[in-house]
């Protein structure tokens, strides 16, 4: 088991556990986590959803060794969409969809796959040692799978992270509005729980309509056909991939790994 669940005064508390693997996302843990996300919407007793990480790190991103995946030898771009489809767009929508409000508590770093577990997040309060980054570049793909980049930092922003592979900082974010507040590391559990409680407080019925309209909104303006269409660019990533030196694409997995050192 890579996560675990619980309910407290309407609050639904999803942890990742897998902090040994800095919670890096093979598919056992992504499926978990989405049937987390299905089981707190589903109950009555919920009103918010918190997501948050044992350990250093919020998510060091996909797991490049996760065994659920076919046979490198063997994988094809029909097999490697369908599956990205799922586990990767399909739930990452969905999560941003739950029609409660939800908070991310995120730590340390939160790598390419990681943001697509915090930015399906209404709000997110960051430690003051957080860094979220999408070095995926240097791989030959154009950024990760739910590619929230323009919508979360501005085009300039987005692309200046894209190009370079350096992250934001917690305080960066916080200035261009992906995250809501910064607060002192050892504080990040009572301060994500002390929002998530206030919100609790308000009717349910108030506060999914008030989501509705926001995401909604942002639907009008394009967000959703923008996700749909990009994830089939980074389609044409794995296909470049593929052809010139095969997968997964390992081109810069030192610089990638130490990331997280």
């Amino acid at each position: 088991m890579y996560i675990r669940y619980e309910v407290s005064e309407r609050i639904a508390t999803i942890t990742l556990d897998r902090p040994e693997a800095a919670n890096a996302q093979n598919g056992e843990l992504l499926d978990e986590l989405d049937a987390a996300w299905s089981r707190a919407a589903a109950d009555d007793e919920v009103s918010v959803i918190v997501l948050r990480a044992e350990g250093k790190h919020f998510s060091a991103g996909h797991d490049l060794n996760d065994k659920s995946w076919p046979d490198p030898s063997s994988i094809t771009l029909d097999t490697i969409y369908s599956l990205e489809t799922r586990r990767y767009l399909e739930y990452s929508l969905r999560w941003r969809n739950v029609p409660k409000p939800s908070v991310a508590a995120v730590q340390g770093r939160c790598i390419a796959g990681g943001l697509l577990l915090c930015w399906p997040c209404d709000l997110i309060v960051a430690a003051d040692d957080a860094k979220f980054s999408d070095p995926v570049v240097m791989m030959g793909i154009g950024g990760v799978e739910y590619h929230g980049h323009t919508w979360e930092l501005g085009a300039r922003l987005a692309k200046e992270i894209l190009f370079t592979g350096r992250p934001v900082t917690a305080e960066e974010a916080e200035r261009v509005g992906m995250v809501n507040r910064v607060v002192p590391r050892a504080d990040l559990d009572s301060a994500t729980r002390e929002l998530a409680a206030q919100i609790a407080k308000m009717p349910p019925f108030g506060l999914r309509q008030a989501k509705r309209a926001v995401n909604q909104t942002l639907d009008v303006q394009g967000f959703y056909a923008a996700i749909q269409s990009v994830f089939d660019v980074h389609q044409t990533g794995h296909g470049n991939a593929l052809s010139v030196n095969g997968y997964p694409i390992l081109l810069k997995l030192d610089e990638m790994k130490a990331a997280i050192e």
